[in-house]
């Protein structure tokens, strides 16, 4: 009779300690179920501002603003994976990149060309206009070929990165002595 009691004692104390475990359970789900905590944290998409500062051969910058929306930042990083991080903050990212060519302005507008004072320039439109883009260095003009000579007079026109590094070679066996 005493172990049956026992066994009674011990039955009722395991119910009892399990319904009140299944409600404590219950009222701590009822309540992360008002205050809409949820077992994880989702985040949402972030939108930023993604600045890419492209570096040319002939010393141009130029600057594009994009407007990333970022659902993954793994995905994001490996997007720009070839870009050099410059700086961020909450909402702007400069990435830059070291481009192998020349600037677009160059290969529309630029023409290889001399100043009055005999340096070897590219200028913004033929020579004659005289806007300046960037200079080389002075050229002895005395060593150097009529039909060069002409040819830098009338603005020899950049068309591409080869074109650009041959008249480089080319004029650059006419450079002067430091003057």
């Amino acid at each position: 009779m005493r172990i049956k009691a026992f066994q009674l004692v011990i039955v009722a104390t395991l119910i009892v300690t399990f319904f009140y475990m299944k409600n404590s359970t219950d009222a701590t789900q009822e309540e992360s179920a008002q205050n809409g905590a949820e077992a994880y944290e989702v985040l949402a998409p972030q939108t930023v501002q993604v600045v890419l500062e492209r570096v040319y051969l002939d010393g141009e910058k130029s600057k594009e603003y994009v407007e990333e929306t970022i659902l993954s930042m793994e995905d994001f990083w490996a997007f720009y994976e070839d870009w050099e991080l410059i700086d961020q903050n909450g909402e702007e990212i400069i990435f830059r990149k070291e481009m192998f060519d020349i600037s677009p302005l160059l290969k529309i507008n630029g023409y290889f060309g001399l100043t009055e004072e005999g340096v070897l320039t590219i200028f913004e439109g033929e020579p004659s206009h005289e806007k300046v883009i960037q200079t080389f260095f002075y050229i002895d003009t005395s060593k150097l070929k009529s039909h060069h000579y002409t040819e830098l007079e009338n603005g020899i026109p950049v068309k591409d990165l080869r074109n650009y590094e041959e008249v480089l070679q080319v004029f650059s066996q006419y450079k002067a002595k430091e003057i």
